[in-house]
């Protein structure tokens, strides 16, 4: 931080007042004296506020905080867009409209509509439209652009606003103070130092003491700011960086653990594969032993029943097979028989012939 000098605040005509007629007795504590009906501001003391102001300010810019500059007279108008650009901050150097701070919401939709405007003049889209229609757009478009352009960026409440001449921007104090947003402000002998947070006295109608006071807080906010992108683009990088070796260890972990499961799966699949060949080969055995064990008992029925054949054909009678060899016979020759009764028949005939005759002759002999 460049320290401004006393000698800077004299030659930029910081120390001039206003009239003692129309001073502020609040404003007392940072008065030097009276020259000319004029008063004069003691600049040790406004030394002494300008570098608490950008202690502070640089504090709140390393953190990333947004600053609304505002100056609408025309000392301070220009040099507050240089500033604020300069910054990359917001700003309000044509007027102030109510409601900006505190009414914020609503004024957002405005912005919003600017930034349609602007698109549509940007692609070429607002050329294709009728005259009339593009006429009233394109006059609707600047009077937002005059109004709006200086915060068109500002996405949120600022955490600062820088005040030049608080006389003119009461409504802007007044707003900033209602929703307890600090305000840095360049304050005269005729104003009222009571509702300003970060009070730097001086002379606010001069171009000169406008301007250093504007660069000397707008030095300390671009460096806090660029400080800020920096050290979040350095977060933001190692963020992407330890998001990618993140990414590369999940994926690592992913992959192993796949192949973990893979190779799981397969010695699963191994195992049951292993366990139904065994399965199988026990009930390919145990078929087998079935099949040899009704090999065996078949073969121990054939041979009891052969043996109990056998056996029968001992015991039976030799009668019983010449019946059955004669049976046979019969039924092979059915003449022989009949030829074999007859002659058995005429045996019978003969045989009590010679009975009757041996009976005679036993008689005979008798009778001698």
């Amino acid at each position: 931080m460049i320290k401004v000098t006393i000698e800077q605040m004299l030659e930029a005509g910081l120390h001039f007042g206003h009239p003692t007629s129309g001073w502020n007795p609040n404003m007392r504590r940072y008065l030097h004296s009276e020259m000319g009906g004029m008063h004069i501001i003691d600049l040790e003391v406004a030394e002494d506020c300008l570098d608490e102001a950008r202690n502070f300010a640089r504090s709140t810019a390393d953190k990333g905080g947004v600053f609304l500059f505002v100056g609408t007279k025309k000392q301070a108008s220009d040099k507050v867009v240089a500033v604020a650009e300069g910054a990359n901050m917001p700003y309000v150097n044509h007027r102030w409209l109510g409601g900006l701070l505190t009414n914020f919401e609503t004024l957002s939709k405005r912005i919003k509509r600017l930034h349609e405007l602007n698109e549509l003049k940007e692609d070429g889209r607002l050329d294709l439209l009728p005259k009339k229609e593009q006429m009233s757009l394109e006059a609707e478009r600047s009077k937002l652009n005059t109004n709006l352009g200086g915060v068109k960026d500002m996405e949120r409440l600022p955490d600062v606003v820088v005040v030049v001449d608080i006389g003119a921007e009461d409504i802007a104090v007044r707003e900033a103070a209602r929703l307890g947003i600090p305000i840095i402000a360049l304050v005269d002998s005729i104003c009222d130092p009571n509702e300003i947070d970060y009070v730097v006295p001086g002379n606010d109608d001069s171009i000169r003491s406008c301007a250093l006071f504007l660069d000397s807080i707008g030095e300390e906010v671009s460096a806090g700011h660029s400080k800020y992108r920096h050290e979040e683009e350095v977060a933001q990088k190692q963020a992407e960086e330890k998001a990618k070796r993140d990414a590369e260890e999940k994926a690592k972990r992913d992959a192993e653990q796949k192949e973990k499961r893979e190779a799981d799966a397969k010695q699963e699949e191994e195992r049951l594969a292993k366990r139904a060949a065994e399965i199988e080969a026990k009930e390919a055995a145990s078929r087998a032993k079935e099949v040899r064990e009704a090999q065996v008992a078949d073969s121990k029925a054939k041979e009891s029943k052969e043996v109990a054949k056998g056996s029968e054909e001992d015991e039976s009678p030799p009668s019983a097979e010449v019946e059955k060899k004669d049976a046979r016979g019969k039924d092979d020759t059915p003449d022989d028989s009949n030829g074999e009764k007859k002659g058995s028949e005429k045996k019978s005939e003969d045989e009590k012939v010679a009975a009757s005759s041996a009976k005679d002759d036993n008689k005979e002999g008798k009778q001698e």
